[in-house]
């Protein structure tokens, strides 16, 4: 994108506009876009912070002259200055069982797309498959129903669910209809595996 020349950049990192405060330096009548600390420290924590509201001349001299470490004792400058500085800070226990706040079970999670589980599994040594294609949690189970392995090829899955189509079907059993709902879940298994990436 072109900047347009005529027309200067106005923009700066921090500036908030249209806050309605004057410059906080003495004799300065320009509006007040760039906030610093307040001469009495940032407060107690209680409610917001406080600011001082500057000019951007001003803000800029304010910054120029701004020294972190002012008023601090050289050892508390050391202190600040460690590279695990703020890292000894205790954190918070996990709960344990029977406190309160604990945290969910692994059965409470929902996993339909087997996001969290596929992720487990690829990090397992040995593949699922000699050739590399992955296989969600619904591909295995669907394989289970099938009662194929994990390695089968498409050519194996079409020949898997002839036999078990023949096997059930009511009109190759002699009208035998206990085993519809096994037809039903061996129909369903197969839609999912011929359109799943490891038999694409």
């Amino acid at each position: 994108m072109a900047l347009n020349k005529d027309r200067p950049h106005t923009r700066f990192h921090g500036r908030v506009e249209g806050t309605g405060q004057p410059c906080s330096h003495p004799a300065c009548a320009e509006a007040g876009e760039f906030r610093a600390p307040p001469l009495e420290g940032p407060g107690d924590g209680e409610g917001p912070p406080r600011f001082r509201w500057f000019c951007l001349d001003h803000i800029r001299a304010f910054n120029a002259g701004y020294n972190y470490f002012d008023g601090m004792t050289a050892d508390e400058i050391h202190q600040a200055q460690r590279p695990m500085a703020g890292w000894e800070r205790e954190t918070r226990a996990f709960a344990r069982a029977g406190a309160g706040d604990q945290g969910p079970r692994w059965a409470d999670f929902a996993d339909p797309l087997d996001a969290i589980g596929a992720r487990f599994r690829r990090a397992a040594a040995t593949p699922d498959r000699a050739d590399g294609k992955p296989l969600s949690g619904e591909d295995r189970r669907n394989l289970e129903v099938l009662g194929l392995a994990a390695d089968a090829d498409r050519a194996a899955l079409r020949r898997r669910y002839s036999e078990l189509v023949r096997r059930y079907h009511p009109d190759r059993n002699g009208g035998d209809r206990r085993h519809e709902a096994k037809l039903t879940r061996v129909i369903a298994a197969y839609q999912h595996l011929r359109r799943a990436p490891a038999f694409a």
